[in-house]
């Protein structure tokens, strides 16, 4: 299992509780430090089901000031995420080929065969 992990958020920092509290100790991916590629980010999110707009943080001064209201492609948007890491929805959790946003953090249960 792998997180992408931001320690400075407490849902992520949850969601990381929440994995240990249940035995596991996931890969832990600081994707600020460590951004994915553009084939992860398009493998991450084939495994969620979503559309890179999906997992955008609409609530960041980034995406206020350079993004809001423009129309970009699913390969625009994913070249915007690769530059802007902090845009990404936090934390991803991936076991597989299954992956859920740890929004709440019980998400990730379903990931565990347990929710």
């Amino acid at each position: 299992m792998k997180i992408y992990h931001n320690p400075r958020c407490r849902k992520s920092r949850e969601t990381l509780e929440l994995l240990r509290r249940h035995g596991i100790e996931p890969e832990i991916v600081e994707y600020l430090k460590t951004p994915p590629t553009k084939e992860e980010l398009r493998d991450i999110l084939r495994k969620l089901g979503m559309k890179p707009q999906d997992i955008v943080r609409k609530g960041e001064a980034i995406y206020k000031e350079q993004f809001k209201g423009k129309e970009l492609t699913d390969e625009e948007w994913l070249d915007v995420l690769v530059q802007y890491p902090k845009l990404i929805e936090r934390p991803i959790v991936v076991e597989g080929e299954r992956a859920v946003i740890g929004r709440p953090p019980e998400n990730a249960l379903a990931l565990i065969g347990q929710s």
